[in-house]
């Protein structure tokens, strides 16, 4: 023990010249120093620490204030070899608007500097000021951390708080290249952040600096980050545990405002018991098992799809033969007699390039009937397709160019931010956790089976073209129209809906949400107007207006989920705009078209209710449409009125609530509507119809078990994570995205082949509906 007297020139009232004593104590580990500081007195602590490069031993320096009351904190100064730590007592940390919180507890973990001798003794100081003049207490004790260095696949529980954080070693052993560091604790709050660093000093460990270097997760319960040996050249790195000050960035309570900018508040206690494990990251063996799963089951799918369409082409084969056999035994042409096949393979002859929709109606008389036509008690699908064929089958093409226009448009800009963003954030993709690259890869399923439906379309297309040419009867005059536009924009769609899905999972947040939707609005709306067309082929809506109600759900999606939280006036509006549409719909669906939206139609309105309910008590003309359109009005405005009452966080998820359920009882009142006209469903449509139901069934599931929300803050979206249950690689969602794209594939082609029973039925004898 020996002390120093030198001149200092001491600041904040002292006077130039004024003597401090310097006195330097030589300390020992793991004993705690009472004392006392004033500014004319300074004490230094000099300890030495053995260290070897075999192993790695954490040396902690805690302190403790035992005055209360302090006008000047106490300065404490850690001088290493290669570092300088300092930190003042009561430590002040601070939170939002500048909200000041004191701690005098304080404890630090001191950089470990590197060596390359296998046994080396280092020297490190404390240096111990104050500007006070009047005596303070504290205690200082510096300890030796044993299990510095974590272990892999071995759980190390410790416990850390906002003015005492923690940090610990980690080594890759030989043959791991890929880790994965999970943080987990019993307790939701005090919010805390893990950090991984670099093996360098400082090591930044304070709330208000943890991520100025490195990765680093708000958590709550869990957290977890993958770490490549490649991103550190020493082989290891830090793992650094943060309490925060506050709990605001964990979805945690705000506390108040402070009434005076400098008054210190009392944070209470902030202590988290937090444990920690390294684990080996899967290895490149289950990226291939998970790759070839997927691709697996996908191809099965082409597979069978080849298999079901040899066997029908064989079956074709023969009919086609008994069919010409008849031809040339047979001279009672029936019904085709009455109607001149030539002439009918003539107008297929003419060119399509010079037909436009409005040259003409259907026949010469179509603008004075067809409004007599359409307002028939009973309707038949002759009644609704009257217009030249050439003429909707050009129309209905336009469907699927402007939706391959919208795709381009829509996915480059969408491409290149994600590819932009990866090049920025170095991001590896082959090598990110389960909850990344895994999610991207099984959204293959919507672009492979996309790509098979618009196969399977295109061959049907083939076929009925060829039918079409060769002048046959069914595909002239009977069954449902065939209009394949649609049909390829659902399939485009479908695959759009993969490719925008992986791109929104390779950083899925609140900012980018819309890439994973937009297309579904667009599959939900293709489908109901693809059922409608099926029988009303003449009056369905065009492609731009389609596309332009599309672009408006949109529109309310982006504006929903930007302004839509906990916003009365956006509710009021949207519910009031929702029950508009439904009611303005439900009449144009009711008189197939043939009403005006216009000054009179007031006057018109109570003219129908004075006539049919006042004067005279009618029922509904068009009962079925009616039922119809009366659970469609039941189903929307209770949906308005769950939007408007409970205002849901998830905008985006409950615009495609509405879209689904309308969808899905529109396609219900379809089935029942056929089989109640007498129609029979075939056994492949059959099948079809109960496979995607129970697929459908086991696949929302899935999607509500809710692994994740950007609704909520990333901490607290973690608390959702799970393990991958799939051959180690896949999880819960990815279960979601495998079953929906299987169960949107089978409902498209329920669409396309549930009214296969028709195609010998003549179309003045199907019911409209």
């Amino acid at each position: 023990l020996f002390a120093v007297i030198v001149p200092e020139l001491v600041c904040g009232g002292g006077a130039v010249g004024e003597t401090t004593n310097v006195v330097q104590k030589d300390a020992e580990f793991d004993v705690t120093y009472n004392d006392t500081v004033t500014s004319e007195n300074q004490t230094i602590y000099a300890f030495n620490h053995t260290i070897s490069r075999n192993k790695t031993e954490g040396v902690r320096v805690t302190v403790d204030v035992l005055s209360q009351n302090l006008k000047s904190p106490i300065l404490f100064v850690v001088r290493q070899q290669q570092a300088v730590l300092s930190f003042q007592v009561p430590l002040i940390l601070r939170g939002l608007y500048q909200r000041k919180y004191p701690y005098n507890h304080v404890g630090r973990t001191l950089c470990q500097p590197p060596t390359r001798a296998i046994s080396e003794t280092q020297h490190f100081f404390i240096d111990v000021s104050t500007l006070s003049s009047q005596g303070t207490n504290y205690q200082l004790r510096v300890s030796r951390v044993e299990s510095f260095t974590l272990q892999t696949d071995k759980k190390f529980s410790f416990t850390a708080s906002p003015s005492q954080p923690q940090y610990f070693k980690y080594v890759f052993p030989d043959g791991v290249d890929t880790v994965i560091v999970k943080v987990n604790s019993a307790m939701n709050f005090p919010c805390s952040v893990m950090s991984i660093q670099d093996i360098q000093c400082p090591v930044y460990d304070l709330d208000n600096n943890v991520a100025f270097i490195g990765m680093y997760q708000t958590m709550t319960k869990k957290g977890a980050i993958t770490v490549q040996r490649k991103d550190f050249p020493s082989n290891s790195f830090y793992v650094v545990v943060v309490v925060k000050t506050e709990d605001e960035a964990c979805g945690g309570p705000l506390r108040f405002y402070p009434l005076r900018p400098d008054e210190l508040i009392d944070a209470g206690n902030r202590s988290k018991v937090v444990d920690v494990v390294v684990s080996p990251a899967i290895n490149s063996e289950v990226y291939v098992m998970g790759m070839l799963f997927c691709l697996g089951i996908f191809l099965s799918f082409y597979l069978l799809t080849l298999m079901v369409a040899c066997l029908e082409n064989k079956r074709t084969l023969s009919s086609e033969a008994i069919t010409d056999s008849a031809t040339f035994t047979d001279n009672n042409y029936g019904y085709m007699g009455k109607r001149s096949l030539d002439s009918v393979g003539r107008s297929r002859q003419e060119s399509l390039s010079s037909v436009e929709e409005d040259d003409y109606d259907t026949l010469d008389d179509i603008n004075s009937d067809k409004n007599i036509v359409r307002t028939k008690k009973f309707l038949c699908v002759s009644d609704l397709a009257r217009k030249d064929k050439r003429v909707l089958s050009k129309k209905y093409q336009i469907y699927f160019w402007n939706i391959a226009t919208i795709a381009v448009f829509y996915a480059l800009p969408v491409v290149q931010l994600v590819i932009t963003y990866q090049t920025l954030w170095g991001l590896n993709l082959l090598l990110v956790s389960c909850s990344a690259f895994n999610n991207i890869l099984s959204n293959l399923g919507y672009v492979m089976l996309g790509l098979l439906f618009l196969l399977i379309v295109l061959k049907r297309d083939i076929v009925h073209n060829r039918a079409m040419v060769r002048n046959e009867l069914n595909a002239l005059e009977c069954g449902i129209p065939k209009h394949f536009g649609l049909f390829y924009a659902m399939g485009t769609a479908l695959m759009m809906e993969g490719l925008l899905s992986a791109c929104y999972h390779v950083c899925p947040n609140y900012t980018n949400f819309q890439f994973d939707t937009s297309f579904m609005y667009m599959i939900a709306g293709l489908c109901m107007l693809k059922l409608y067309q099926k029988r009303h082929p003449d009056i369905n809506a065009s492609a731009y207006t389609a596309y332009a109600c599309l672009a408006a759900v949109i529109f309310f999606s982006v504006l929903g989920v930007v302004f839509g939280k906990d916003n009365t006036v956006f509710w009021i509006v949207f519910s009031v705009i929702h029950i508009l549409a439904t009611l303005l719909l439900s009449t144009q669906l009711y008189y197939m078209g043939r009403w005006r939206l216009d000054a009179g139609v007031l006057r018109r309105m109570v003219y129908i209710v004075y006539t049919d309910c006042i004067r005279q008590c009618s029922g509904p003309m068009y009962i079925d449409r009616m039922v119809l359109l009366v659970m469609g009005n039941i189903v929307n405005w209770s949906l308005a009125a769950y939007g408007l009452i409970e205002r849901p966080n998830d905008f985006a998820s409950y615009l495609l609530a509405i879209a689904i359920c309308n969808l899905l009882l529109y396609f219900a009142f379809y089935i029942i509507m056929k089989l109640r006209s007498g129609e029979k469903i075939k056994c492949l449509p059959l099948v079809c119809i109960l496979f995607t139901a129970v697929v459908w069934g086991f696949a929302l599931y899935f999607f509500f078990q809710g692994l994740s929300t950007w609704q909520k803050t990333p901490a607290e979206s973690r608390e959702h994570n799970r393990d991958c249950i799939l051959l180690s690689f896949f999880d819960d969602h990815d279960i979601w995205h495998f079953l929906s794209s299987i169960a949107m594939f089978g409902s498209f082609l329920v669409l396309l082949t549930m009214d296969d029973d028709l195609d010998t039925v003549q179309r003045d004898k199907i019911y409209v509906f």
